[in-house]
């Protein structure tokens, strides 16, 4: 029954039509409530897509079943046509006698007061505590991780409001860690950990965005970026020398410390600090090591160098992919990001009752509004209703013809 299944389709596409239409007619106040009706419509807007997808199949026929049905129709008897076609459907009823029907009406109908269920909203096991229904960045456990990476346990240790200024920044002196440290699989997971959050949280707090096209076109930028070796802290090393092409230029550059001082005193008083003796001696693991897995590599030529380094550079790539999406999607948050510094601020002049009081009042007034918006919806239900006892027809509009007509 091809037809019956694209009269299906056509009817669950509008009726999503419909639904989407009567909650953009809605504006709610609170954001838990704004954020709810706009995950409803992406879930809508999704399902629409995949009818219209399977609709557009069936009107494809590649099997030629359509074609078949519609001469069966047009070229025998359509009464015997209709009697098989009903002689199937009770069969199918006979063997799955509790299958349920889906009632397309109700299913996208918005739930008004009264109905007897219990209308819960989706959004409200998205968010932490913190995070305010989409509102605030909730960094904290990143923060730790980012306390504990190598490179930074000896350096100043920053406080939350602090990382808030520096998350999306990877090169000196703000980020105190140094290119070998970033090839640790520790520093890996976490800027893949802090990408990752910030994905998610943009697709919870924008789900009528397109944000996969956003998405495509941070990769497309660092693409082009990273082809044409724009990034200054992932640039190619000299090989020969082992130094890297960084610094000004005007003073003498540490390669082991990735520091650049202004006279050439100061860089020999340096050398024998215990900072450089150490980042000198990883430095020189880190070379014998990459030297070791190309002898285990049965490679002792210059074509297995040029492979080690290959592999290198698609370590760096890896990371630095991570990094500049963590900074393009920052960028693109500037407004939670800033509210979250602020909050925090705040936060840290309140006591730990205080904040928990807040909390709870954050959670009675979203459902104080709700309950507000369900009674105003119950107070329009009942203006709606047209006082007629004697029964009259109704007109066009819904309103009873006076007797006189």
């Amino acid at each position: 029954m091809i037809l019956e299944e694209q009269r299906g389709l056509h009817e669950d596409v509008e009726r999503l039509e419909q639904g989407i239409c009567d909650r953009l007619l809605d504006d709610p106040k609170h954001i838990r409530d704004r954020l709810n009706r706009d995950h409803q419509i992406a879930g809508f807007l999704n399902r629409m897509q995949e009818q219209s997808r399977r609709l557009l199949n069936t009107y494809n026929d590649s099997d030629g079943a359509r074609t078949r049905e519609v001469q069966a129709i047009l070229t025998g008897d359509p009464f015997d046509e209709f009697y098989k076609q009903l002689g199937d459907i009770k069969d199918f009823h006979r063997r799955y006698p509790n299958e349920p029907v889906e009632n397309l009406e109700r299913a996208y109908k918005k739930r008004a007061p009264g109905e007897g269920e219990i209308t819960t909203s989706e959004v409200d096991n998205m968010f932490t505590g913190e995070e305010a229904y989409g509102r605030f960045f909730d960094l904290t456990t990143l923060h730790e991780n980012y306390l504990n990476l190598p490179g930074v346990k000896g350096a100043k240790r920053l406080n939350y409001l602090q990382y808030l200024d520096v998350l999306d920044i990877f090169t000196p002196p703000q980020c105190p860690i140094k290119r070998l440290d970033k090839m640790t699989d520790q520093y890996f997971q976490y800027v893949g950990a802090l990408a990752s959050y910030l994905e998610s949280f943009m697709r919870r707090t924008r789900p009528l965005e397109d944000l996969d096209k956003l998405f495509a076109s941070f990769d497309q930028e660092f693409e082009k970026a990273w082809t044409s070796n724009e990034m200054s802290e992932w640039q190619v090393e000299d090989q020969s020398s082992g130094l890297r092409t960084e610094g000004t230029g005007e003073g003498v550059w540490c390669p082991d410390c990735e520091r650049e001082f202004k006279n050439d005193s100061v860089y020999k008083a340096h050398l024998s600090g215990k900072k450089h003796i150490r980042a000198a001696e990883a430095r020189k693991a880190h070379a014998e090591a990459t030297a070791e897995n190309g002898e285990m590599n049965g490679s002792t030529n210059g074509a297995a160098n040029a492979r080690g380094s290959s592999v290198q550079r698609l370590k760096e790539r890896a990371v630095a992919e991570r990094e500049f999406r963590v900074r393009k999607l920052t960028s693109a948050m500037q407004t939670e990001r800033s509210d979250t510094r602020v909050n925090v601020e705040r936060k840290q002049s309140l006591t730990d009752r205080e904040r928990q009081q807040e909390l709870a009042a954050l959670y009675a007034q979203a459902e104080e509004t709700t309950e507000q918006r369900r009674e105003d919806e119950s107070d329009e239900d009942g203006e709606e209703k047209i006082y007629n006892p004697l029964k009259l027809p109704l007109a066009w509009d819904g309103k009873p013809i006076p007797f006189w007509l």
